[in-house]
């Protein structure tokens, strides 16, 4: 039988978005996994009523007695992972109805990968095909080609500093290695890059396959979007790309090491926001924003 997968779902928003992301989880043509939904407090009833008459047991709802807030969400869903392999999906995405099954393929033909990413087609909110410029540049540097592409190490850090192309509720792991390695704490926006990195520096490997089986939604008024324009994203990637550098120092990394110190992408990503910080936060934003311009 192919490897189990427990989907997780970390839950606080819209509720027919996560009763979409769900049912496509239903609609999965691999049909050995198991769904966990942790609302982490959302303040309506109609999550729980609807998972009561939901008729399938590879379903459960836990419902967190207080709010613990997305990174800590995360980490408990980690915890409650039993099956071989997991994903931590976005209550608000879609899975194409192969992405399991090709998932759990590629873990078979690659019996050492870390962790395994399919390409992903992004929508809006209200399900409309989208390439927002951000897009357009994960696109840009994510692996070209139509093979499957390994890679791990500095090669793997190096790719992801220059521009992280990876679509983190897509990814499916070895749920052994991405619990033992966990989400690190206090970070708010690059949790996933964090992760990805410290999978390089333990000796791990992450196998991409160009393939869709995923939409990936992107909301304007999503948190990632709004850290952005007031800059608290920028302060964070700031001092993350300054402490990742002096980590890969210590393991000899020097090219790795120099890409985070410059992390060019994520400059000129403030930089192509500024226009819009000023017309939605005002001109306090600017100072904010610029100092990651130049570094």
């Amino acid at each position: 039988m192919p490897a189990a997968v427990d989907v997780t779902l970390p839950y606080y928003g819209c509720v027919e978005l996560m009763k979409q992301a769900v049912r496509s989880v239903l609609d999965q043509t691999h049909q050995n996994w198991r769904l966990v939904v942790v609302d982490d407090g959302y303040p309506d009833p109609e999550p729980a009523r609807w998972f009561a008459q939901l008729a399938d047991p590879r379903v459960s709802y836990l419902r967190n007695q207080t709010n613990l807030g997305a990174n800590a969400n995360y980490r408990r869903c980690l915890e409650l992972a039993t099956a071989p392999l997991v994903l931590v999906m976005g209550a608000d995405d879609v899975m194409l109805p192969e992405h399991l099954r090709v998932a759990t393929e590629l873990f078979g033909s690659h019996p050492h990968a870390t962790v395994v990413h399919t390409w992903v087609e992004v929508i809006d909110e209200n399900d409309r095909v989208v390439r927002p410029l951000c897009d357009r540049l994960k696109s840009f540097y994510a692996p070209s080609g139509v093979r499957t592409t390994t890679l791990d190490g500095e090669v793997m850090a190096v790719s992801l500093l220059r521009g992280n192309w990876t679509y983190f509720p897509s990814l499916v792991w070895r749920t052994d290695t991405i619990r033992d390695i966990g989400f690190r704490t206090g970070l708010d926006v690059v949790q996933d890059l964090a992760l990805l990195l410290d999978v390089a520096m333990t000796g791990g490997s992450l196998v991409f396959d160009p393939r869709v089986t995923f939409r990936y939604r992107r909301h304007t008024d999503q948190d990632s979007t709004v850290r952005a324009l007031d800059g608290r994203r920028f302060d964070e990637e700031r001092e993350f790309f300054a402490q990742e550098a002096r980590g890969f120092d210590d393991l000899g990394w020097r090219k790795a090491a120099r890409v985070s110190r410059w992390h060019v992408s994520s400059r000129l990503n403030a930089l192509s926001l500024l226009p819009r910080a000023v017309r939605a936060t005002g001109w306090g934003a600017v100072g904010r924003l610029g100092r990651h311009v130049v570094g």
